[in-house]
């Protein structure tokens, strides 16, 4: 009798379900999959069968075998020396468009610019939101007129939310409204706008919810398909993806009812399945995650190269001058080109208006222990940390050792001739990691501020960024440092969660 070996078997099921997306334009059938789709339970099967021989374990560090019929599996040809799927590398600069770069995300072919617009406030009830009118200037003067063709929003913008003037989705459905308007809503004329939206995380991500709010979103936006659908946080416990100062992982966190109760949550592979159906139903050019971290973007691209479907292209992530852990947590050499091939969305490049420098003079009300200071502060705020709302979730970006490094990064900015906003955006523009930065404007003219940054066509120079380094050697996790925590909070942050 013969000897069947499993590990053969599990390579000829992976080869014949593996694809690479054949993404398409919308007036061809959108980006259908360059085969037959592949019903999810023959997917399930295939992995069943794989397990069985140990093959996904080869995927996350097995034996040697295992690997190659990986490789073989998701090779491309041309682009396997760089990766073992793909368009080709994230981050490659693909075409300049009146100055501003415009960058491959992932291994995708969404091409996004530099810069994005960020649109948590947008028609927000923040005492400074940009309203309806602000907003539509914003998008005609970057997206229009200045090479910027990236929107980055959720389902639950705007945050703040009143329920009253403002609530969730109504940033949704500003950008709809201003894409129907410009006519850009469908048809040819809708690759000039890239839409990237999210699914709210946690335990809500659910097939049957990805699909049902998907489909929410797109009514809100008025459009066809989207091009990036993310999880605003993962579907699973994850240490950093809350906004306190979280980075251990717990276990009894991850054991506690919320997450395994009802089965548990929603698995990789589910995931996976969900965003392929999305995709073979040409409501979505790709997909990504949300602060999450190397665990889960390894995770899904590797399980969804394992079930032969489209893996993430995206993972959107906190990043500036005092928060660089994820080029040192392991994410930044998960996403290389090398490596997972996904590209990075950076936000908050200006941890919430710390690194502009307004608040080094004058501390925040939040920060302020002399009341007629707090007053004043209040009555004439400068930003969101002049407000005891949920910029409170936020305390972070105040913690001593970040203030002590904004001071420092600020002298860096004053001898080399800039602002220390100028410095924050290029210094994250420069980063390998990055392939946008998302930033939030107030008004028009902090938006031609930041489309001037990120179109010098010179970058930082040798020096400066040298000096930058060494400011971080001080605390390279200033954000995550606290000199406040109470004898009597037995474990918990500022804002009531897990710590350390």
């Amino acid at each position: 009798m013969a000897t069947i070996n499993i590990n053969t078997v599990a390579a000829a099921i992976l080869l014949s379900v593996s694809t690479t997306s054949a993404f398409t334009t919308p007036s061809s059938n959108i980006f259908r999959m360059s085969h037959s789709p592949i019903d999810s339970e023959r997917r399930r099967q295939s992995v069943q069968v794989m397990m069985a021989g140990g093959f996904l374990g080869g995927i996350f560090g097995g034996d040697n075998s295992s690997n190659r019929v990986a490789n073989a599996a998701t090779s491309t040809g041309s682009n396997a020396k760089i990766n073992n799927s793909g368009k080709g590398p994230t981050n490659e600069i693909i075409k300049k468009v009146n100055g501003m770069n415009q960058r491959r995300l992932g291994g995708s072919d969404i091409i996004v610019s530099e810069l994005g617009l960020g649109t948590q406030r947008w028609v927000s009830s923040d005492f400074n939101a940009p309203n309806k009118d602000d907003i539509f200037k914003f998008m005609d003067y970057a997206i229009l007129d200045n090479g910027v063709n990236l929107i980055d929003t959720a389902e639950q913008y705007p945050i703040p939310s009143d329920g009253k003037k403002a609530q969730e989705g109504d940033s949704e459905l500003a950008i709809g409204e201003w894409m129907k308007a410009r006519g850009l809503s469908n048809g040819e004329s809708r690759k000039k706008v890239v839409i990237a939206t999210k699914i709210t995380g946690g335990r809500n991500v659910t097939p049957k919810n990805i699909k049902a709010d998907c489909a929410g979103s797109l009514k809100r936006l008025g459009t066809d398909y989207i091009d990036v659908y993310q999880l605003h946080w993962p579907a699973r416990y994850s240490p950093q993806s809350n906004w306190g100062q979280s980075l251990a992982y717990d276990i009894n966190a991850d054991k506690n009812p919320y997450w395994r109760g009802l089965g548990g949550p929603t698995s990789f592979e589910d995931l996976c399945l969900a965003m392929q159906d999305l995709i073979d139903e040409g409501k979505i050019r790709g997909w990504g995650m949300c602060n999450d971290n190397a665990y889960g973007l390894t995770g899904c691209t590797r399980t969804a190269k394992a079930l032969g479907v489209t893996p993430p292209c995206s993972l959107q992530g906190d990043f500036s001058l005092i928060d660089r852990k994820s080029e040192e947590n392991g994410v930044a050499e998960a996403a290389s080109p090398y490596n997972e091939n996904v590209g990075f969305m950076s936000y908050n490049a200006l941890a919430g208006g710390m690194l502009t420098g307004k608040y080094m003079n004058k501390p925040a009300a939040l920060d302020n222990n002399e009341r007629a200071k707090i007053m004043e502060a209040l009555e004439n705020p400068r930003g969101r940390m002049d407000e005891f709302g949920w910029s409170r979730t936020l305390y972070r970006y105040r913690t001593e050792a970040a203030q002590e490094a904004i001071v420092e990064y600020s002298k860096i900015a004053k001898d080399a001739g800039m602002t220390l906003t100028e410095l924050s955006q290029r210094w994250t523009r420069q980063r390998s990691l990055i392939t946008t930065t998302l930033v939030g404007h107030s008004n028009i003219d902090q938006l031609k501020e930041s489309v001037n940054y990120f179109t010098k066509s010179q970058p930082l120079s040798d020096k400066v960024m040298w000096e930058i380094d060494r400011v971080h050697m001080k605390n390279r996790l200033p954000i995550f440092s606290s000199n406040r925590v109470g004898k009597d909070w037995n474990g918990e942050g500022e804002i009531g969660e897990t710590i350390p």
